[in-house]
């Protein structure tokens, strides 16, 4: 029997339903009865059961999820990149970069130090800011950008989607999707709407049905997209900007977080005539998860929202930090160790993609930190198994947003490892898939 919501006016309704998750009588996923049939079983007004639900998704206590109807919220956590805590596993599901390829920043840190910044200048460092520009000038079409310094890039988005939309607000997300920005959207609740990404990025007919699904915010990885390592081919972007034409004011933001270390050409969703973007690219990657910088270029509305966001004497990014990034960023000796880094990342993707392979588990390497390998079997099953053999992998449905099947991929971060830990990795995933159950032909790629 369902349990029973109670009440006359809006504020009754949201408070009886409140109480029976706090009971547990409402559990994550339940859903709620469409706002038709509440309103008829309380004998209330239509309106005033939208009223209810709306506080209730305002609360973060239920999601709207269009055809889906309205259901009781998720807290579950959203699982996080980085190391496995307490585990004696070999963590290949980390996501890092290899901590000897980040330069080391000693010999700049001396250079740095200045003329103290007091409350109320100028949030962005002038050296940083002309040097961005140019950055940020060459590969976008739109000429009227403004800059901005954020936290990294997941500060960087959460107050692009923050500055342009409230909670409930559907936004485009890639599927499978970062984990970050799956963090985000479900933190603030925002409802995601899943866009299916291929081998050439998102896909046209999946962007297309989510704008007609009113999406108000497109959050879009050009090249090295994580976890798949897909990147933008040239016909995929020009096609993907043929569709964001009707519809000038959706935000778009790309995050192209793998930028200096890409070996895939920046290809763009943002065409010379929309309104509403954003093109984010942090430095972590390659100069360290520990730098929290991200440039942000815009166009001059969504920079003006999100200075007000960035208040000098607050919540600005710091100048010793920015000065840094500037002393790193303009070194021709970092400039060599970055090239070195994204050389080694991807030869040793490829490398372990032909041992899988050779083993009888096809792989190919794409764009990026990590392999996006296809299993013939469950991918839960395969990490059993690896757990048993002493490794600790990421399966593909902790990056699902349930438009693409993905219970069948491994995500693994496979660059640190020696020649010997690596062919011991590629054996044991080719004795996981046999002892799982599968045959070693090629999965369906998702």
């Amino acid at each position: 029997m369902a349990p029973q919501i109670t009440g006359r006016s809006a504020a009754d309704i949201a408070a009886s339903v409140r109480a029976l998750i706090e009971r547990g009588a409402l559990a994550p996923g339940d859903a709620l009865p469409p706002v038709r049939n509440l309103a008829d079983e309380l004998g209330v007004n239509r309106n005033t059961a939208v009223a209810a639900y709306r506080q209730l998704t305002q609360a973060g206590m239920v999601v709207t999820l269009g055809r889906g109807g309205t259901r009781v919220a998720d807290r579950s956590p959203v699982a996080q990149e980085g190391f496995a805590a307490d585990s004696v596993l070999r963590d290949v599901a980390t996501g890092n970069p290899d901590p000897e390829l980040i330069p080391n920043p000693s010999r700049a840190l001396a250079g740095v130090v200045g003329r103290p910044v007091l409350y109320g200048e100028p949030v962005i460092d002038p050296e940083l800011e002309a040097w961005a520009m140019r950055w940020m000038r060459a590969d976008l079409e739109p000429s009227n950008l403004r800059l901005t310094v954020t936290s990294g890039a997941a500060d960087a988005v959460d107050r692009l989607l923050a500055q342009a939309l409230v909670r409930d607000d559907a936004v485009a997300l890639e599927d499978p999707c970062f984990l970050t920005s799956i963090h985000t959207v479900r933190v603030n609740g925002y409802r995601p709407v899943p866009v299916p990404v291929d081998d050439e990025g998102m896909t046209v007919d999946g962007l297309r049905a989510a704008l007609e699904q009113g999406v108000r915010a497109i959050v879009c990885t050009p090249r090295a997209q994580n976890p798949t390592g897909a990147s933008l081919s040239a016909e995929r972007a020009a096609a993907l900007r043929g569709v964001l034409a009707d519809y000038p004011y959706v935000l778009v933001i790309e995050d192209d977080h793998f930028s200096m270390l890409s070996r895939e050409p920046f290809r763009s969703l943002i065409g010379p005539e929309h309104q509403r973007w954003a093109l984010v690219r942090s430095v972590s990657k390659f100069l360290g998860p520990d730098m929290c910088l991200a440039v942000a270029a815009s166009d001059p509305d969504t920079a003006e929202r999100l200075a007000t966001r960035l208040t000098p004497g607050t919540t600005w990014v710091s100048h010793l930090l920015q000065r840094l990034a500037h002393s790193l960023l303009t070194d021709e000796s970092v400039a060599s160790d970055i090239a070195r880094a994204a050389a080694h990342y991807s030869a040793r993707n490829q490398a372990f993609a032909q041992r899988l392979s050779a083993h009888g588990v096809p792989a190919s390497a794409g764009d990026g930190l990590n392999l996006w390998v296809a299993l013939p079997v469950p991918a839960r099953d395969v990490s059993e198994q690896l757990m048993r053999r002493g490794w600790l992998a990421r399966t593909g449905d902790e990056f699902s947003l349930g438009a693409v099947p993905t219970d069948h991929r491994l995500r693994l971060t496979v660059h640190d490892l020696g020649d010997d830990d690596a062919e011991r990795l590629a054996v044991d995933i080719a004795a996981a898939v046999r002892t799982a159950g599968g045959r070693l032909v090629p999965a369906e790629l998702g």
